[in-house]
């Protein structure tokens, strides 16, 4: 039996656990690929000092890997506990990915990580740099496998749903894969993270110079974050780009709730730089608009336009009353599968099953004959998202990106002209730029998540639907116990982390100091 308050309590323990976890996972993707970086700096100059950098940041890598690992595990077990329905729903399918997520990616990282951090002196140099690119490689496919999973409940393609089953049963492996929501979203997840480790290495970087610490190591670390950095944002912004003409397209009421497009407007249209939406008048109470340049963003054209939520709205009334015939031959399926005139309905109205589903929620003891306009008005009104928060979070995540790309720009020019060291405000604003990506990422997720309400799969299962039918009682009582276990995750990592930065690099052998020039050489040694 629905309960709001069971739903609404499931969806902010899964948004919980899933802001916690994603503090992890971006310098995870990120430091990774670094990590490679500056070894392969090591194995082709040979200087050690580009070892003692690579085993610096290392050390950092996996106390973030670890705490990673750990609040993520948790949030696979959410979807059998408090999503039991979207869990057999969707289990053919988004399980399938899961399953190679698993077994292609998570074991292949942590068994190549286990050779990554023992492996010094074990291995070749050679040998031990493929070790440290796998583990970046085993990163990046565990996020690629599970954003293809998140991927098709944005735009669900290759799989069919099975009226008889109730299940999305997988019809075509290799339209589930190159979906291109999945593919714009991991390249763009993807470069978010190395963005995030390159400023998080540049932060910390900059926190031993202003102490004159390690300032060897920071120089060097700050110049390779750097370089990495500027590139990162680069495609960062541009797949941004990329991804929101996908995403426009397949999920039209996201995008109007990103740009808070209430009411239709002729090409070219504007954009509203600062709005204030209010969803229960449905229209902004004050906005301030750039002519022309929404149209160039989305359709990349001037004679083009986008659909606004009232449009959105008046198309889902008329999909939800062509869902109603859908449910009804869905019910008949389930009592009599080899009903053929119940199987030629559904098939006639299939497309808008989860409009006729979503209406459930208002209809009478779940009996959509029931219904009535005002509950068929009510149900279209749910299709478009929370407007503010949608537009709110997607204008923090642009103003980030653009000022991590102002950042880097300017922290290559200091950087190339070795001026970094010297300009303490700079080395301050480096320092205070740490949170700025981690705050990004979290503002993508709740446009990405949010943004795709109320459906858990796009257009075919609606969120009231989806969720485990537990007590209030028990989800209060989960919630707060994640929220706890999580925060303590939280506090551990910072913990551990600063521990780590204080005591530094480990320090430098005879060899690196003559390499440098601050110790004497042999023959010094004897001259005196």
């Amino acid at each position: 039996m629905f309960n709001e308050t069971v739903v609404d309590l499931s969806r902010l323990q899964f948004a919980a656990t899933a802001l916690y976890h994603f503090l992890f996972v971006p310098l995870t993707l990120g430091l990774s690929v670094l990590l490679a970086v500056m070894e392969t700096v090591y194995v082709v100059t040979g200087r050690e000092i580009y070892k003692r950098i690579t085993q610096f940041w290392m050390r950092l890598f996996m106390i973030n890997f670890a705490l990673g690992v750990a609040t993520g595990l948790t949030m696979e077990f959410q979807f059998g506990m408090n999503w039991s329905y979207y869990s057999s729903f969707v289990g053919d399918t988004f399980g399938t990915l899961l399953a190679v997520e698993g077994l292609m990616a998570f074991f292949m990282e942590s068994t190549f990580v286990g050779l990554m951090i023992f492996g010094w002196g074990r291995l070749s140099k050679g040998k031990h740099l493929v070790v440290t690119y796998l583990v970046a490689l085993g990163s990046n496919l565990s996020a690629m496998w599970i954003l293809v999973a998140n991927g098709f409940m944005q735009h669900p393609v290759g799989a069919e749903f099975n009226p008889v089953t109730m299940r999305m049963e997988l019809a075509s492996f290799e339209h589930l894969y190159f979906n291109p929501d999945a593919q714009a979203k991991f390249v763009h997840t993807v470069l978010a993270g190395y963005v995030t480790a390159a400023i998080f290495v540049c932060g910390i970087s900059a926190f031993y110079m202003l102490r004159h610490k390690h300032v060897d190591v920071a120089r060097r670390s700050f110049r390779i974050a750097a370089l990495f950095g500027v590139l990162g944002t680069a495609g960062v912004i541009t797949l941004g780009d990329a991804l929101g003409y996908v995403g426009g397209h397949s999920q039209p009421s996201k995008l109007a709730a990103m740009e808070a497009l209430w009411e239709p407007e002729e090409a070219p249209m504007p954009f509203n730089v600062v709005a204030f939406p209010s969803q229960s008048e449905e229209r902004n109470l004050f906005q301030v608009q750039i002519p022309a340049v929404l149209s160039i963003l989305v359709t990349h054209s001037l004679d083009e336009t986008v659909p606004s939520a009232l449009e959105i709205q008046a198309e889902a009334k008329e999909r939800i009353k062509n869902g109603i015939p859908a449910v009804l031959a869905m019910n008949e399926l389930g009592r009599d599968p080899n009903n053929e005139q119940a199987l030629a309905q559904f098939e006639a109205h299939k497309d808008d099953i989860g409009y006729g589903l979503l209406l459930q929620k208002y209809a009478p003891d779940g009996d959509v004959t029931q219904v009535t306009e005002d509950e068929i008005e009510m149900a279209a009104k749910d299709t478009i998202p929370e407007v503010w928060v949608i537009f709110w979070a997607f204008r923090l995540m642009v103003a980030f990106g653009l000022l991590m790309l102002a950042y880097f720009v300017t922290a290559i020019v200091m950087t190339l002209r070795n001026r970094v060291q010297d300009s303490r405000w700079f080395l301050r604003a480096s320092v205070w730029m740490i949170p700025v990506p981690f705050l990004a990422c979290e503002m993508g997720w709740l446009v990405a998540e949010m943004g795709r309400q109320p459906w858990t799969v796009f257009e075919i299962l609606p969120t009231w639907l989806s969720a485990s039918t537990h007590s209030v009682t028990y989800m209060v009582v989960s919630l707060t116990g994640f929220v706890l276990l999580y925060t303590a995750f939280a506090i551990v990592e910072m913990y551990l982390m600063v521990r780590s930065i204080k005591k530094g690099p480990d320090a430098p052998s005879d060899l690196e100091l003559q390499q440098l020039g601050k110790a004497p050489t042999q023959g010094q040694l004897s001259a005196e």
